[in-house]
């Protein structure tokens, strides 16, 4: 059975950081594409960031690029994002998600995935 259990949400000054986890089981990893997702309310859920299965390669929406830093630990199957400079905007669930396969024009689509976790919130205070 696929469990993928974020952590690490909380409330956070602007300017601040926070570094959410996303623990994989009946999964790996490596072998999976793991994106993360945010959904603020009246919102859609949109794309925050993914990194790839097993080459590794990131890629990060706009709105997060150069903020946010998407990193994989292949031993204790986990993916992490750190996220510094938080901006109020940033405020939302987050979503850790996982797809075994995807096109690369799939990757930043939200019902691509088949994998999800509960969600964490982030509330960013301005």
């Amino acid at each position: 059975q696929v469990q993928l259990v974020e952590s690490g949400g909380g409330l956070v000054q602007a300017g601040g950081s926070l570094r959410l986890s996303c623990a994989a089981s009946g999964l790996t990893v490596t072998t999976n594409n793991m994106g993360w997702f945010r959904q603020a309310p009246g919102k859609e859920r949109e794309f925050v960031a993914v990194i790839t299965r097993t080459a590794g390669t990131t890629y990060y929406a706009d709105s997060v690029k150069g903020r946010f830093t998407l990193s994989r630990d292949n031993a204790k199957n986990t993916v992490a994002l750190q996220m510094n400079s938080l901006k109020p905007e940033d405020t939302a669930i987050y979503y850790c998600a996982a797809e075994p396969t995807l096109r690369f024009w799939e990757m930043r689509r939200s019902d691509r995935y088949d994998y999800w976790g509960q969600g964490t919130q982030v509330t960013v205070s301005s």
